[in-house]
């Protein structure tokens, strides 16, 4: 599903330059559940932002279903990021003036591909809603949830557009642990359930056991 091919990522300029990425190489499958460790500072996040086509490398390539992510126009870049790849972040990114419901159905909605009726779109949302627990939450804004239910927000957000790939960036990071296991066997469900592909990026080794494969990513190798 996603192939990274010899990923550098440096930051600065002339003698200022800090290597963060020094030769990452990665298949992802589908349907595969894959976990990224490493130490604060190590550079996951910013080899997820890679993955996903939300920064580019310094050097190499990222190619996602065959297609190499920087041969394609910012439009359809767009439509990949939008369609094809849901993303899950630590601080949930929810947007304060509308619903839970509207949240959702925010990815949907700025598709300029969908041509399913919004009945069937809000169906849709309501049953990912009712698949993280928060059916009954539909009508209440972000202001009015706790850190794990704004993150089932944000999962079922992510999950909108059916996406093949799943990224997930310190998804329980400002979580307690109760919660943030919650999170996990959430994500882990969802990978079970729909085979999608889930790349987890977490510096909490237990967290990392759940998933079929872990990567340590450590002075810029993977």
């Amino acid at each position: 599903m996603l192939e990274a091919n010899n990923i550098h990522k440096v930051y600065g300029n002339g003698n200022k330059q800090v290597s963060v990425l020094k030769g990452i190489n990665l298949k992802i499958e589908k349907g595969k559940f894959i976990a990224i460790v490493g130490p604060s500072g190590a550079g996951k996040s910013t080899l997820l932002h890679i993955l996903g086509g939300l920064d580019t490398p310094t050097q190499g390539k990222v190619i996602f279903e065959g297609q190499e992510i920087a041969q394609l126009s910012d439009a359809s870049l767009c439509r990949i990021r939008n369609k094809r790849i849901g993303f899950v972040f630590q601080f949930y990114h929810l947007l304060s003036e509308f619903t839970v419901l509207e949240n959702v159905l925010m990815p949907a909605l700025i598709s300029t591909e969908y041509r399913v009726e919004s009945r069937e779109l809000k169906k849709r949302a309501l049953g990912l809603l009712e698949e993280v627990g928060l059916a009954k939450r539909a009508e209440y804004f972000p202001s009015q949830l706790s850190g794990g239910e704004k993150q089932r927000v944000a999962i079922a957000r992510g999950l909108i557009n059916n996406p093949g790939l799943f990224l997930c960036d310190e998804p329980t990071g400002n979580l307690d642990s109760k919660t943030g296991d919650g999170i996990i066997s959430l994500i882990k469900k969802i990978n079970l359930e729909n085979q999608m592909a889930i790349v987890l990026v977490t510096h909490n080794l237990e967290l990392a056991k759940n998933a079929d494969k872990t990567y340590h990513l450590k002075d810029g190798i993977l």
